[in-house]
């Protein structure tokens, strides 16, 4: 991604605003660390005592609701988020229209290296949760985000050897995952991956602020016809 000291960056789904972090000392861009699980006070604590106090700033947000004007960032970053709030076919239209037109989101993420489209591969299923369907492939994201006429697609793949710093990243942070990293080191990447996207929002592409109600004018009448 293209990003450059000044620029404003939703981090949207930031977790515990690491990433916020990495992002304003790595690039000097200005960061607005998102998330809806974790406390913005305590993401607070944390990037004062990162000492990054003046560019990046916490919010608690629904990533369905977000409190931003339309046009506002330069730039999106999402890492490891998307898959519980973007895979429906509404949310980008919704989504986009935060990011200057030309500018660029990038998401990254656990993922699949290919559809599974038949029954689910059995060195799977102990791990397996209805809620994992979520999980898609780089060429489905592709699909799912170029056939709207949105964004223009510059990257979508998967990461070489994701799967093995996703398990590698268990065995740090969540070493009690053990049906995970099971699962993991039995695929072998053969389903189970880490997926890249990068896009730009055209500049041909006019977005409408999303529909929250209907006004209606009420006329009083009777509830029942007399014949």
């Amino acid at each position: 991604m293209d990003l450059r000291p000044g620029m404003r960056v939703l981090d949207l789904g930031c977790g515990r605003a690491m990433s916020s972090i990495f992002l304003h000392r790595e690039f000097g861009v200005q960061v607005w660390a998102t998330d809806l699980w974790f406390s913005a006070s305590e993401n607070l604590q944390r990037i004062r005592d990162a000492g990054v106090e003046d560019g990046v700033f916490p919010l608690h947000a629904d990533a369905r609701a977000l409190p931003f004007a339309a046009e506002f960032f330069d730039a999106i970053v999402c890492v490891d988020s998307f898959i519980y709030y973007a895979t429906d076919d509404m949310y980008l239209n919704y989504f986009a229209r935060f990011v200057k037109p030309g500018g660029q989101v990038g998401l990254s993420g656990a993922g699949l290296t290919r559809e599974i489209d038949g029954d689910l591969p059995s060195h799977l299923r102990a791990w397996w949760t209805p809620d994992l369907w979520s999980l898609h492939s780089a060429n489905w994201w592709r699909r799912h985000w170029e056939r709207t006429g949105i964004m223009e697609i510059e990257l979508a793949d998967t990461m070489p050897d994701g799967w093995q710093l996703w398990r590698d990243w268990h065995k740090v942070i969540a070493p009690d995952n053990e049906p995970e990293i099971t699962a993991l080191e039995a695929d072998q990447g053969s389903h189970l991956g880490y997926v890249r996207l990068v896009s730009r929002r055209r500049h041909d592409t006019s977005l409408e602020e999303p529909i929250v109600s209907i006004p209606m004018l009420y006329s009083k009448q009777p509830l029942l016809r007399s014949e």
